[in-house]
């Protein structure tokens, strides 16, 4: 039975995927989500639904609009096929408990920020600020259920915690951090504190130390300078995946060595 609802889990975060790449188009134009049905920007083809199915399509039309050829980027295969790998992670991490939909809405809204801040440099309101109160709303679920009201309050002082740490760094170092950051800092409290506060500051401090490493690298090979420009919005979120998953042993090594 596990197996069947992990399979299902998977197929339903492939249909999801194949939305986000809408919602990784759409959002940063402001354009909406729902309307007009996807087209080939080329020849302005309408999809039709058969030609939509996410991965299948792709291969089958080897990566090809059907009516003028035009190739279709394999990052949308990839978007899907990464995204229900996040969902199963998730999946594996918390299993079927009240804690999973809050954990699974993060990694999709994970994922499109990802994608949007590393296309475009930004993080749209759209996505960051309904996180607030999506998130809010789905860890509910394991505070009434469990009766984990503490929880539910650390998740709230996380969120303000990590808010108010970035504003500062944003007030302080304006030309490297967004306020895009700020509010994503916010979001980002609300799953690591849920956990425990040892899992925020692992998950804070790995934002750091990828974005310095990635940097770092990148300067060596010359591919950016001291005044480049990257995106932090994914360093952010990598860090707060891994803490989600392993932050609670990194905080335990950590408080070892103390000892």
């Amino acid at each position: 039975m596990d197996t069947y609802f992990a399979v299902l889990l998977a197929t339903v975060g492939l249909l999801v995927g194949s939305f986000l790449n809408v919602v990784i188009a759409r959002v940063p134009a402001g354009e909406s989500v729902v309307r007009p049905r996807s087209r080939c920007p080329r020849c302005g083809a309408e999809i039709a639904p058969g030609d939509n199915v996410p991965v299948l399509s792709w291969l089958l039309l080897r990566g090809r609009c059907r009516h003028c050829s035009e190739p279709i980027s394999v990052r949308y295969p990839i978007v899907e096929v990464t995204h229900a790998a996040l969902w199963l992670v998730m999946l594996w991490q918390f299993g079927w408990s009240w804690e999973l939909p809050a954990y699974l809405y993060f990694a999709s809204v994970g994922l499109a920020l990802t994608v949007i801040d590393l296309d475009t440099k930004r993080l749209p309101n759209a996505l960051t600020l309904p996180s607030y109160v999506v998130l809010g709303a789905l860890l509910l679920l394991p505070a009434v259920v469990d009766g984990d009201w503490s929880g539910y309050l650390r998740a709230w002082l996380a969120a303000l915690a990590l808010f108010a740490f970035y504003f500062l760094l944003a007030v302080i170092y304006p030309s490297g951090m967004g306020f895009g950051d700020v509010k994503l800092a916010g979001v980002l409290g609300l799953v690591l504190g849920w956990l425990s506060w040892g899992v925020l500051v692992v998950g804070g401090f790995l934002g750091f130390l990828l974005g310095a490493l990635v940097g770092g690298a990148l300067m060596l090979v010359r591919r950016a300078g001291r005044k480049s420009k990257i995106p932090f919005g994914p360093f952010m979120l990598a860090g707060a995946l891994l803490a989600i998953l392993w932050g609670a042993q990194m905080w335990d090594v950590y408080l070892d060595t103390l000892t």
